[in-house]
């Protein structure tokens, strides 16, 4: 029996306040028929002060740990996945591990945009398979409210918070982490990126996008990393009981399954009620169709994801 990373619990966080697509053209030149139809989107949640990456975070993680029926003193890695810290330093991750009460454990961020999560569980995974950890928890947790130009109605109605976490354990199984594949071609950086930063211009700086090129990116990225995952695991794409996707945008998700053959009900859709949650989009997807009981034990799930780098990746999971 190989040794697996095998998904013990998930959890997920939501921001308190849910923005509908009518609230939000109060304020911004859109409306519900615009945004639905070339995104899907109908909702996204919204942070309010006192509600930040890390304790979206913390709230996701904790849920995923009372899941797998685990104390989080038994934990000795945390990875964190985003592009909002709550401060430049220290990592995000190692307040999150404060508010669970670890006292002593691996902590840190990974920065891969929305491929943040993919990029998160490969290194926790290759991690607990190398054995310098026993369990862990990956999140993907983000604010992305924060860094919105909100007078910018082409980037703006398509984000929104929130969190997602998984624990993982090492077992000799066949459930678990069968494969992942990531890739990163930085040639890409004007399509999608935020023009600030602390070395360049000491802000934070807002979020910048040509839809059109990242669409066309994504839709290629996305069906070809899933490729390579399958081909690593020796499994073919009619294995696949469920992709859990990337939220970006409902006309991505739908070509990128057309693209592979694939019938549009297997794929896990969450981008109406959440919008584009960056790093927290697979992992709060994953736990949403866990929770109502559309993946069983057993199912091989596809997990995929392209963001801002470009980064785009992708892990075979046998559930």
């Amino acid at each position: 029996m190989t040794m697996r990373s095998a998904i013990l619990g998930t959890g997920s966080a939501l921001p308190a306040r849910r923005v509908s697509n009518d609230e939000l053209a109060e304020t911004v030149d859109t409306s519900d028929e615009w945004i639905v139809e070339r995104t899907g989107i109908r909702f996204r949640h919204i942070a309010g002060e006192d509600e930040t990456t890390a304790s979206l975070g913390t709230a996701a993680a904790q849920k995923a740990l009372d899941d797998a029926g685990l104390d989080a003193g038994e934990i000795d890695l945390i990875v964190l996945a985003t592009s909002t810290p709550d401060q430049t330093f220290p990592a995000s991750a190692t307040i999150i591990q404060t508010n669970l009460g670890i006292d002593d454990c691996v902590a840190f961020d990974v920065q891969a945009v929305c491929s943040g999560f993919l990029y998160a569980l490969s290194v926790a995974d290759n991690m607990i398979r190398g054995g310098s950890a026993r369990k862990a928890i990956v999140i993907g947790s983000e604010t992305f409210s924060r860094i919105l130009d909100w007078e910018d109605r082409g980037t703006c109605v398509l984000f929104g918070d929130g969190a997602g976490a998984v624990v993982l354990g090492a077992e000799e199984s066949e459930r678990g982490i069968l494969s992942s594949k990531l890739h990163a071609d930085g040639r890409h950086n004007q399509l999608l990126y935020v023009d600030g930063g602390p070395s360049t211009t000491g802000t934070v700086g807002k979020l910048r996008m040509k839809g059109r090129e990242v669409f066309r990116h994504a839709v290629v990225n996305l069906a070809s990393v899933l490729h390579e995952a399958l081909d690593e695991a020796g499994l073919a794409t009619a294995d696949i009981d469920w992709i859990v996707p990337h939220q970006a945008n409902r006309r991505i998700l739908d070509a990128t399954a057309k693209k592979l053959g694939l019938p549009a009900d297997k794929v896990v859709i969450t981008v109406d009620q959440h919008a584009n949650t960056s790093a927290a989009s697979v992992p709060l997807a994953l736990d949403t169709a866990i929770r109502d009981g559309r993946i069983k034990r057993g199912d091989v799930l596809a997990l995929e994801a392209m963001g801002g780098g470009f980064t785009w990746g992708a892990s075979i999971v046998r559930y």
